[in-house]
């Protein structure tokens, strides 16, 4: 299979979907590696380095878009892409479809073969593909929590872990699981401390054993969020609901209770955020105060520091695009729980039952078009 591999064009992003080793890896297997010009660059791989691993490298995203079977990139397509993507094409990326109705809409309209790294499952119901970058995200989400305390950057003034004989700050995690564990980890790791929220009684007690004391797993509930908001110096929202719109579960009611100068990072914001008043930032400007409260929603996280990000995400995501350019979509899907899982959309049919509800879309289940005639 021809496969391309494109340069992210999303305001500050520097990650790219497959390193020149994981190219490698893909050549060997018998595939044609298509990569856009100074894809890697900002990852930290050159242009050389991909054609040393057996790459052509390819001016314009036209001409990748044009030729190659399967087209790979990290972030969803972007409006100036939407026309480039052919009928039948394999697009394989993180989609976030479900707040994002004009980016649905014009998958639905070009009838390509959409495969999401958000809702690929593995067999215990994991999500292998968003894990690695929920791991970046959740680890950053406290780096930028504890920077954004400092006065400098209109925050409280304090040290997220505190001093001999100076209390340190209170941080609320919403969501128990793999952001939110990685969260409370980097916070716990810094001296904070840190309340845990999950609903799920099994991850609490998980929790429990695996994290250090100055972490406390609560079962969540409206009364309680309540209560700690108010106390909270950091609130981290890392609620996941695969496929589908985060819950608002922090409302603007509750933030006029918050302390001046608290901050929340809302790393749920890929899917629409769980916080009532987060909207998507940028690198470039990623906070923005409500009620004396300093949001940080930049959508991209793990793109700030892409060296990383692309190394996990290539480790991730190899052993999937390569079942797929090696068996086609069609069958690698059938194979294949966790690719079947991955495609939200097929020839214009919405097959993921989240993105279909976000919108009001006829849903087809996805056997449908597996196992047709």
């Amino acid at each position: 299979m021809k496969v391309g591999i494109l340069k992210e064009i999303k305001s500050e992003e520097n990650r790219v979907s497959m390193t020149p080793a994981g190219v490698e890896v893909m050549i060997a297997n018998g595939h044609e590696l298509w990569v856009e010009k100074a894809a890697g660059v900002g990852s930290g791989f050159s242009d050389e380095d991909y054609i040393a691993a057996g790459a052509k490298v390819i001016d314009t995203p036209a001409e990748i878009y044009a030729e190659c079977e399967m087209v790979m990139h990290v972030k969803e397509p972007q409006a100036s892409e939407y026309d480039m993507v052919r009928e039948g094409q394999i697009v394989f990326t993180y989609f976030h479809f479900a707040p994002d109705e004009p980016l649905t809409r014009a998958f639905v309209k070009n009838k390509s073969i959409a495969i999401a790294y958000e809702t690929v499952e593995g067999d215990k119901g994991d999500l292998p593909l968003l894990t690695p970058m929920s791991e970046v995200a959740g680890r950053m989400s406290v780096q930028e929590g504890a920077k954004y305390l400092e006065r400098y950057y209109g925050g409280r003034g304090m040290l997220m872990g505190g001093v001999t004989g100076v209390t340190p700050a209170n941080v609320v995690v919403i969501g128990g699981g793999v952001v939110g564990t990685n969260a409370a980890q980097m916070a716990c790791g810094l001296g904070a401390k840190v309340t845990i929220l999950d609903m799920n009684l099994e991850r609490l007690r998980y929790l429990s054993e695996i994290m250090p004391k100055n972490c406390f797993p609560m079962m969540s509930s409206p009364a309680l969020l309540r209560e700690l908001v108010q106390e909270a110096d950091v609130v981290v929202g890392a609620v996941l609901v695969a496929g589908a719109k985060a819950p608002k579960l922090v409302t603007r009611e509750m933030l006029k209770t918050m302390k001046d100068g608290s901050v929340i990072v809302d790393v749920a914001i890929d899917q629409g955020g769980c916080f009532e008043t987060s909207k998507p930032t940028t690198h470039g400007d990623p906070v923005y105060d409500v009620e004396g409260v300093i949001h940080y929603c930049v959508a991209n996280m793990p793109g700030a520091v892409p060296m990383t990000s692309t190394m996990a995400l290539t480790n991730a995501t190899l052993p999937y695009a390569l079942q797929i350019a090696n068996k086609g979509w069609k069958q690698a899907a059938q194979d294949s729980n966790a690719i079947k899982t991955g495609l939200n959309m097929v020839g214009g049919k919405v097959t993921y039952k989240g993105v279909a509800e976000a919108f009001d879309l006829e849903f087809t289940p996805v056997e449908s078009v597996l196992y047709d005639n």
